[in-house]
């Protein structure tokens, strides 16, 4: 049980952080731009800092914040340390959907701009299927649903191969070049939107996080003490696809987010997860800032996309956990 100093100072920490990279990260760019000019209103410090930086940089803090939140639900529901949002296929099952968008064309899915319309319903769609075939009766198991997530994870990135081998060259480059994720600048009322939904399914998790818990010690230790398992499970995979499923539509597939942010915060603030998620929310966005603005910087004007930052950051992490665990087996 957290006592509530240590939930005070780790919140003020993590807060602290967050705003730290939300004021700097706007300040830094291939281009000079002064904060006081932009606050005076003048061009085009204003238009640069305000409307082209800063609505990027949010993006990118709540996108961080989603899938880090998403690795915490994800690996107190498989419990296992190396599962992240991309481990039960929603993440594909979104870039499946973008990718059928450029493919074939498709402009508008609704009052939405096709690629996050189609990635969103891809997401949801394999969301679906996933606890459709995991649920056994009024039963589900963690085990069933990592399996059915690696199956349907495998059948989204070969129907992605296939769409990108039939794809013309100007599709082929836009195809790839969506799979490697990227942040731009939203709309204001885009950069809403995600806000709401993000910051909506970060409180839901809280909520549940004393379920979290017990979940993460045993199926049987929560069943024991009174958590209803297919009803909490259930929620707890919905609630980590759906915020996966939100930044997957605006940004693309980014990876290790959801593994290298809530690992190395276990290790600092332990597992409880009322002090781990929100955390987490607040380390998770301003990492993913950070990996942005080294993105745009460090081959300006050129931008890579913050995907390969991200993996060339978490490729690394991800062996060293590897060898770390398999150290500890042999001990």
């Amino acid at each position: 049980m957290a006592g509530a100093p240590r939930f005070w100072i780790t919140a003020a920490g993590a807060s602290a952080l967050l705003l730290a990279v939300v004021v700097v990260a706007p300040l830094i760019g291939s281009s000079d731009a002064s904060l006081a000019r932009a606050w005076e209103g003048i061009s085009p410090d204003r238009e640069i800092l305000f409307q082209v930086r800063l609505p990027r940089v949010l993006l990118a803090v709540l996108a961080g914040a989603a899938l880090a939140t998403s690795g915490v639900i994800f690996q107190a529901l498989l419990r296992e340390d190396l599962a992240e949002p991309f481990t039960l296929g929603v993440s594909n099952g979104a870039a499946l959907g973008a990718v059928a968008a450029i493919c074939f064309g498709w402009r508008t899915i609704g009052p939405l701009p096709a690629l996050w319309g189609a990635a969103l319903i891809g997401a949801l769609g394999v969301m679906a299927l996933v606890v459709g075939i995991a649920s056994e009766g009024r039963r589900m198991s963690s085990f069933t649903l990592l399996l059915t997530g690696v199956a349907v994870n495998s059948i989204c990135m070969a129907a992605i191969l296939f769409l990108h081998y039939s794809a013309g060259f100007t599709q082929s480059f836009a195809i790839v070049r969506w799979l490697m994720g990227g942040v731009d600048s939203p709309t204001p009322a885009t950069l809403a939107a995600v806000a709401a939904a993000v910051v909506g399914g970060f409180l839901l998790a809280l909520w549940r996080s004393n379920d979290f818990n017990l979940l993460a010690v045993g199926e049987e230790w929560a069943a024991t003490r009174g958590v209803n398992l297919t009803l909490v499970m259930r929620f707890a995979f919905v609630l980590g696809s759906f915020l996966t499923a939100i930044v997957t539509a605006m940004t693309g597939p980014i990876g290790f987010v959801g593994l290298i942010v809530p690992h190395a915060l276990r290790m600092l603030v332990g597992a409880d997860h009322r002090l781990l998620l929100p955390a987490s929310f607040c380390v998770g966005g301003g990492f993913l800032a950070l990996c942005d603005t080294v993105a745009r910087t460090i081959m300006a004007p050129v931008e890579v996309p913050v995907g390969v930052i991200t993996a060339m950051l978490g490729g690394p992490f991800f062996i060293w956990l590897l060898r770390t665990r398999r150290s500890s087996l042999w001990l």
